[in-house]
């Protein structure tokens, strides 16, 4: 048993390992198979999920999941920067009112956890962002669908029961972008958030070496060249891409102000993480600012969004709201991040776990453990409602700030 922690110990350390799940995945091919969860209702938390994944996910298409970039120390940060936040609990309050309920821009929602963007999401499961699409109807909870969705926009507002909010991002054709938007305010989203914080691509380092060496049998659902390929992703059906490119590599505040002119619902930038980039965000029009890294995807900068996120609010003011999302796995982490001034939060990776563990199954019960969680963190903090968890229900004293 002694040798066999310490054999555990040793492929914690790994970044190879950790982009694949990290001590808990690794684990998984020491353990018996009854160690992993077989029922969503077994899981205890949403790490429960990541090993059960695990073993029904294609390797290709977790490896790129679970990867970050270079060596993946900006995705290990996302996490890290939790240990940083402490929360300073108040007693005595009636913890049976306690009432997480968040508004949105005319919206109210079950909780401010929300479910992030991310792409191709029948990679991890047939019924993909229908699935995810239903557990969130089920829970009460905000979907933001991804540009690079395998599933229409209209047919997940279908099975969502009410328009998703929608991630765009923006090709290089101003045509094209206009067209995307037209389709998606035609379905009735009321918010598009473009993302800015990969506009270069990224060095998947980890991806590659884990993903299957040959790529014959991907480029079939992918197209040609490196996975996901363009093929597939059904919001450009129909969409002039001539002499476009998906992957717009010069935008710039320039480009920007003239998405804005199309764009005629609320308007968030997401991958913000300065202060100074929040100010340009405010004077160029933004109706939101979102905090994001693109779950350490997109740069190494070994700088979480938790410890992004202050400098962003504070700058903001309280004139628009500041969505955030990164390595949130813990209803106390939603709670440190809305102490810091987050509007809403964002999770992405452990509802892929529940959704390729138990499709939608899987992420209604990944939403259930959050939103228990946050509301317990909120009862024993003595925060009745949302906009009571304030600056001083948190400590930072490692940030010297």
């Amino acid at each position: 048993m002694r040798n066999r922690r310490a054999f555990l110990k040793f492929l914690a350390g790994s970044p190879y390992l950790a982009a694949l799940g990290g001590l808990r995945a690794a684990a998984v091919e020491t353990e018996q198979a009854s160690d992993v969860i077989t029922d969503p209702k077994d899981a205890l938390d949403v790490m429960d999920f990541e090993a059960a994944a695990r073993h029904k996910v294609a390797p290709g298409h977790w490896a790129y999941m679970a990867s970050g970039v270079d060596d993946d120390g900006t995705l290990k940060a996302n996490r890290e920067g939790f240990k940083h936040v402490q929360i300073r609990p108040r007693r005595l309050f009636d913890a049976t009112k306690v009432d997480m309920r968040k508004e949105l821009w005319g919206t109210t929602y079950n909780s401010p956890v929300f479910l992030c963007p991310t792409g191709g999401e029948k990679s991890f499961h047939a019924e993909g962002e229908v699935a995810v699409a239903r557990a969130a109807k089920a829970r009460g909870t905000l979907q933001v669908l991804s540009t690079s969705t395998s599933t229409p926009v209209e047919d997940v507002c279908q099975a969502l029961g009410r328009p998703v909010w929608y991630q765009l991002y923006a090709p290089t054709s101003l045509k094209a972008a206009e067209q995307i938007i037209h389709r998606v305010e035609a379905a009735g989203c009321p918010v598009i958030a473009l993302t800015v914080d990969n506009t270069t691509g990224r060095n998947s380092q980890t991806y590659k070496r884990m993903r299957p060496k040959d790529l014959t049998q991907c480029a079939v659902c992918h197209g040609p060249g490196e996975p996901p390929g363009a093929r597939g992703r059904v919001m450009y059906k129909g969409v002039d891409m001539t002499g476009a490119s998906a992957q717009n590599t010069a935008m710039d505040w320039e480009f920007v102000d003239h998405l804005r002119k199309l764009v005629s619902v609320k308007f968030l930038i997401k991958g913000i993480d300065t202060h100074e980039d929040a100010r340009l965000a405010l004077e160029h029009g933004f109706d939101g600012v979102w905090v994001s890294n693109h779950g350490g995807r997109a740069t190494e900068t070994y700088r979480s969004t938790i410890e992004a996120l202050p400098e962003v609010v504070a700058e903001v003011g309280g004139r628009i709201p500041v969505f955030v999302d990164g390595g949130f796995r813990r209803g106390t982490d939603v709670f440190k991040a809305l102490a810091l001034g987050a509007t809403a939060v964002g999770v992405g990776r452990p509802f892929l776990w529940g959704l390729g563990s138990f499709g939608e199954a899987g992420v209604n019960r990944v939403l259930e453990i959050l939103q228990g969680e946050l509301k317990l963190a909120m009862g024993n903090c003595g925060t009745q409602s949302v906009a009571k968890i304030t600056r001083d229900r948190v400590a930072t004293p490692d940030w010297h700030i």
